[in-house]
């Protein structure tokens, strides 16, 4: 494989590396309960996924 012959500055490298940035996460908003929530996938408070029921929400535990 070839290598190079002359190493790359840091500038040259920084500018290259400046457009590799992460995006904010992306939310929506359910239908059903109106909570937010990551797309295409279920609900995790009323547990819906295209106006169907995928999973029985979770009932919460009382500590005694």
């Amino acid at each position: 494989m070839p290598v190079p012959k002359r190493r790359h500055s840091r500038s040259r490298k920084n500018k290259r590396r400046s457009q590799f940035k992460m995006a904010p996460i992306n939310y929506i908003e359910c239908p059903k309960c109106h909570s937010p929530k990551l797309p295409h996938r279920v609900c995790p408070v009323c547990g819906n996924y295209k106006d169907t029921l995928v999973v029985p929400p979770k009932e919460k535990k009382e500590k005694t």
